[in-house]
């Protein structure tokens, strides 16, 4: 475990805090980490337009490259619900796009605002389609 994870968790945790879920009742926050080690969080935005919701991670991924970052090293995500939340699709294979294979996803307890499970997008988006692929 990165020697950050503990702190990305809990800034993922008080991302989670910022979310506006009024639709779904389902807060998530993230925490990215970029390649010098700074951190950027997001939060689901929903929207009554549901197409248009935000969901956190893709929200913490953008703010890191908005940033001038080019690669996520780390990440952390935390779901209100009492399950681990984890990342849908659409946010693995943005995930995908800027993340090593082998690159620690931590995912976060809710209730102790630690790490729960340590896994990677190899794991969570198998034989995957990536930029590489384009070229």
């Amino acid at each position: 475990m990165s020697d950050n994870a503990d702190l990305m968790a809990k800034k993922a945790c008080e991302a989670m805090n910022n979310a506006y879920a009024p639709y779904s009742k389902y807060h998530v926050g993230a925490c990215a980490q970029a390649e010098d080690g700074t951190l950027f969080t997001g939060c689901n935005v929903e929207n009554s337009s549901y197409g248009l919701t935000i969901c956190a991670e893709r929200a913490a991924i953008f703010a890191l490259i908005s940033a001038g970052k080019k690669k996520v090293t780390a990440f952390a995500l935390v779901g209100s619900g009492k399950d681990l939340g984890s990342p849908c699709g659409a946010c693995r294979q943005v995930m995908r796009e800027f993340m090593s294979p082998d690159a620690p996803i931590y995912l976060v307890d809710s209730t102790t605002q630690k790490v729960a499970e340590t896994t990677n997008i190899e794991t969570l988006l198998p034989r995957s389609f990536g930029p590489e692929f384009l070229k």
